[in-house]
């Protein structure tokens, strides 16, 4: 299996994924049910974040339905600056070719 990828860039160097104030958390599991790449499970009964790589890099869904701001992601910057390395590249990286 070949490593995923975010516009040329390896995931595995990209820290996107969601972090949990547990502070703030009530454990409804909204994070849980919205989160369709299995980036979540609930341990003891709270969320517990268990693959943050496979989080879509610059997705915010979880944190949109968390009605008490429990959880956050990186700035909309650090994507940006991603956006500027020389190995990221721009595009559909397809090739041109279609099915």
């Amino acid at each position: 299996m070949t490593e995923k990828s975010w516009f040329g860039l390896k995931r595995s160097e990209i820290d996107w994924f969601p972090k949990i104030d547990y502070g703030k958390c009530i454990s409804c599991m909204a994070c849980v049910n919205k989160c369709e790449h299995r980036v979540y499970a609930e341990k003891y009964g709270k969320p517990k974040v268990i693959a943050p790589k496979n989080c879509v890099v610059g997705c915010t869904g979880c944190q949109s339905v968390c009605t008490k701001h429990a959880i956050s992601h990186p700035p909309k910057s650090y994507l940006q600056r991603l956006a500027k390395r020389n190995d990221f590249k721009i595009g559909c990286q397809c090739g041109g070719k279609s099915k």
